[in-house]
């Protein structure tokens, strides 16, 4: 392995940064600095396998960096590297891979400003326009306009991340150019975001299920969240035992929540079975999907359920490791996990006997840097240890060869909290809740063109016309986007669609993560399907030729058909419609076989260029 280090040389605060992770080096060949004494040193590796098996590290290292300074240089660049035996060359393409990290200088200050669909229906053209023009050259804050940032319900949004010792962020939303400016002025310092009630409308409603404790339980106390029933479940889960477990979530008819829908009692059954060892369990916690947000109202507002659920995964898979891979943009989700966990640790819910009942669990949390595609579990697993967030070709499979090439179970926030009500109220009691093919309640992410936008839970069978109804949909609607960016577009005739995996299939959409986006007639359609292109060229790691050129082209189609309409536009449609195909038959993850799914349903269902 050829490293090739620099001449570069980190800064004392860089090398702080990362020392401060990682621990002081031991020799010269880790960076640390030569005397007499220690020269000898550098004639072999030190510990070479050992600092390797440290990779995984590199993302938190790189957060360190970018944390405290606000961008990576090449000297922090070369000194992670050498203390984790990393050729640069491998750690630049890492560190480049996110949107939220920078090798390039650039003010301690940056204040990121949300402009996909949500916040663009919301006038986030001209926030961007009156921010950049009030906090120019010589502000010290830099202004980057960005992806969603998974504050739908309180559009249009931004969060102001200020470098140091410790990081500082804030986050405005509904935000003016005022209130942005004032954010990105003193991170940390601004008044408490609103609680994670604000994003559930029903909150209190005695018939949540999911959703009963956020606005109830205070999300800081582990002693409010057992009086209303916590840790009952995971009891319930020792006394049945580990396929006692996967048993009922199997009779359960629980499938995953983040769009894909595979029976999660067959995922845990595969992992638990596998011979190898160890196994791992891996909590999706990174939502990119613009319109997506219900994970973030769980962790802010019920951490410690996760945390119950995630052990209850882990027991049943046989793990005693998890790793709960949180969404770089979600600073209130972090402290509030991070704290969760902390207590849970002290007070034996989590570490080598968890409840006095002989099992060993822990969970790590692994911060992601603004990847839409690290949402994907491969390229999930391939961040956390430490390369470019890039899909693995299939199979093997995750169960087989996930994380670290062992067997991995990974989840999203939703799927795993549903196993909480599935053990405390039985399997058959669960089932019963929903429709036979689609069982439980679903979270729902409202935004857009309504009077209450949130969060909404409601049973399976529930059509779109009702759900849009208890969300105040207002006059003029234009067109429904179910599933984000990925999903696709729906009449406002076609509002009896039933809310079920089955139900959305059927009608020629998908259900997807369950977002659902309304769109008046003020809001130019064009102009969001040109937002859906350019998000997908933007976040198309780039691994396989159709997906890096299809959107690509798609964007530049969609560009030129932007002022033209019917015959004019015809060979370019005619175009979409070519690239759309070799997009969803030869993309080797869901990203690039989903690119072209809502321009293709705007096109054909709403007519949006005749």
């Amino acid at each position: 392995m050829d490293l090739h280090f620099g001449d570069s040389k980190p800064t004392d605060e860089e090398r702080a940064a990362i020392d401060g992770l990682l621990g002081p080096p031991e020799s010269s060949w880790e960076g640390a600095a030569r005397d007499e004494m220690r020269a000898a040193d550098l004639r072999w590796a030190r510990g070479g396998r050992e600092a390797r098996e440290r990779r995984d590290l590199l993302l938190p290292g790189l957060h360190a960096v970018n944390d405290r300074i606000g961008w990576i240089s090449e000297g922090a660049l070369d000194y992670l590297c050498r203390r984790l035996t990393v050729p640069p060359a491998e750690a630049y393409g890492v560190a480049t891979f996110y949107a939220m990290f920078s090798v390039k200088p650039r003010p301690a200050t940056v204040l990121h400003v949300c402009t996909d669909l949500a916040c663009a229906a919301a006038g986030a053209a001209e926030l961007c326009a009156g921010v950049e023009a009030r906090l120019g050259p010589g502000s010290g804050v830099g202004v980057e306009r960005g992806p969603c940032l998974g504050l739908c319900e309180r559009a249009p949004a931004v969060l102001a991340v200020r470098a140091g010792d410790p990081v500082r962020t804030a986050v405005s939303a509904p935000t003016t150019v005022a209130r942005a400016a004032e954010a990105a002025s003193a991170p940390g310092s601004a008044p408490e975001e609103p609680p994670a009630a604000f994003a559930v409308p029903q909150a209190g409603d005695p018939s949540l299920v999911l959703l009963s404790r956020v606005g109830v339980v205070h999300p800081a106390s582990l002693d409010d969240y057992r009086a209303h029933g916590g840790y009952a479940a995971l009891r319930r889960a020792f006394a049945l035992g580990p396929a006692g477990v996967i048993r009922e979530v199997t009779d359960a008819g629980l499938v995953g929540r983040g769009g894909a829908a595979f029976p999660t009692g067959r995922k845990w059954q595969a992992t638990a079975s596998q011979p190898d060892r160890p196994h791992y369990l891996v909590c999706n916690a990174d939502e990119s999907e613009p319109g997506t947000f219900k994970d973030r109202v769980v962790m802010e507002g019920d951490p410690y359920a996760l945390v119950e659920a995630m052990t209850i995964a882990a027991y049943a898979v046989g793990a005693h490791k998890g790793y709960l891979y949180l969404r770089g943009e979600y600073p209130r989700a972090l402290r509030r996990m991070e704290h969760a966990i902390g207590q849970a640790r002290a007070r034996g819910l989590l570490g080598e006997d968890v409840l006095g009942q002989g099992y060993a669990f822990d969970i790590e949390i692994r911060r992601g840097a603004g990847a839409y595609i690290c949402g994907e579990e491969t390229a999930l697993f391939n961040s956390i240890e430490g390369y470019r967030g890039e899909p693995r070709s299939k199979p093997p499979f995750p169960v087989e060869k996930g994380l670290f090439g062992k067997p991995t179970a990974e989840n999203n926030v939703e799927t795993l909290v549903n196993v909480l009500p599935i053990l405390t109220r039985g399997a058959e009691a669960y089932a019963a809740i929903g429709t036979p093919g689609s069982t439980g309640p679903k979270l729902y992410c409202v935004s857009g063109s309504v009077d209450r936008p949130g969060i909404y839970e409601l049973p399976f069978g529930a059509t779109l016309g009702e759900l849009l109804e208890s969300a105040g949909v207002r006059e003029g609607l234009r067109a429904v986007l179910l599933g984000g960016a990925a999903g696709g577009f729906v009449r406002p005739d076609e509002l009896d669609i039933p809310l079920t995996f089955e139900g959305t299939r059927a009608a020629g959409t998908t259900l997807g993560s369950g977002v659902v986006m309304a769109f008046d007639d003020t809001v130019p359609l064009p102009r969001l399907l040109l937002r859906i292109a350019e998000f997908f060229r933007d976040e198309s790691c780039g691994q396989c030729v159709p997906c890096r050129v299809g959107t690509v082209r798609q964007e530049e189609a969609l560009h030129r058909i932007a002022e033209r309409r019917g015959a004019a536009a015809a060979d370019d449609i005619a175009l979409l419609r070519e690239v759309g195909r070799a997009m969803r038959d030869a993309s080797i993850c869901g990203l690039g076989q989903t690119a072209w799914n809502a321009v293709e349903s705007a096109i054909d269902r709403l007519g949006a260029y005749e």
